[in-house]
């Protein structure tokens, strides 16, 4: 299966290219950026050997579902997407944080727990919690914005007295974060989902907050299967996930953690496709609808077309 993992454009007016993790983003004219969803997958902060057929498809789709879904509660950069793995969208300049919200002490946060940790990013958690029981209420644990390595925790005191973000606007950030978390949760409820733990990203534009990047995606967010939850949770069994939680508990198992000296282990195809069909099975369920796989005959051409048509209407 034809999958994207690296790109190699010359857009009409680009001034600028950036290589993320999973997304190729390029500058246009100073103001736009292109941002192509690839099939790359990243664990711990690093890049995998193979790409996953669809999941860039996946990714931007969804986050184009829940961009349209919250724009009421903060305004955000798309302006338009060409094609299933391309969005177009305004410039913002990046705030150097990003926003994690917990529902649940799932993932880090329940590493961090079990390690014998009572206060995460700043925030204290009670005694007594299980791995993936809810929270009291949601809690925000920020990170910082690594242009390269790994995100490190820190704290909402930490950032506003080293002058990351400036407190009004840190503040404004939470405020928003917690009102996307809160619409997001809803929407999963509606699909028999449980929302257990998101991050968000902010910039500035016109000196207004704006979301950028990707939102409740599978790569951004955790999902529960909420039928059976609380007896799964009684029994102490482990929880029906849909997020790529379950790339890093292969990961962990095969002995990679994104540390010095580890090998990243072989992905075998069967692997890399049982990937693709959770990634799948994660669209239709948070979404609601058929997913459509888009196939083409040259990817990188019709990319190119599509974007470059668009940027003249734009």
């Amino acid at each position: 299966m034809q999958t994207l993992t690296g790109t190699n454009f010359n857009f009409k007016g680009q001034t600028a290219f950036y290589k993320g993790k999973v997304r190729d983003v390029y500058s246009i004219n100073h103001d736009k950026v292109v941002m192509i969803a690839t099939d790359r997958i990243s664990a711990f902060d690093v890049v995998l050997p193979k790409g996953i057929p669809y999941k860039g498809q996946v990714l931007n789709q969804i986050a184009h579902i829940f961009l349209d879904a919250t724009k009421d509660i903060v305004p955000n950069w798309l302006l338009n997407s060409p094609h299933p793995m391309v969005s177009i969208g305004l410039k913002c300049e990046p705030i150097k944080v990003e926003i994690v919200v917990r529902g649940y002490l799932a993932g880090h946060a329940a590493r961090e727990y079990v390690a014998g940790k009572r206060t995460l990013c700043g925030v204290s958690l009670p005694e007594g919690l299980k791995e993936n029981d809810k929270l009291p209420e949601p809690i925000i644990t920020p990170t910082t914005k690594a242009d390269a390595g790994h995100d490190l925790d820190i704290s909402k005191e930490e950032i506003i007295a080293q002058k990351i973000v400036p407190e009004d606007i840190y503040l404004k950030l939470e405020k928003i974060a917690l009102q996307l978390f809160a619409r997001g949760t809803q929407m999963a409820v509606d699909k028999g989902l449980i929302l257990v733990d998101t991050k968000y990203e902010f910039g500035l534009y016109n000196q207004q907050i704006y979301l950028i990047d990707e939102i409740h995606t599978p790569d951004s967010s955790r999902y529960f299967i909420s039928e059976g939850y609380e007896e799964r949770q009684l029994k102490g069994e482990k929880q029906k996930q849909l997020s790529k939680e379950f790339v890093r508990e292969w990961l962990i198992k095969n002995n990679f953690q994104g540390k010095e000296g580890q090998s990243i282990p072989e992905m075998t195809y069967s692997w890399v496709n049982e990937i693709s069909e959770r990634y799948i099975e994660l669209y239709e369920k948070v979404t609601g609808l058929k997913f459509m796989k888009h196939q083409s005959q040259n990817l990188v051409q019709e990319i190119e077309e599509s974007v470059n048509i668009a940027l003249t209407t734009i």
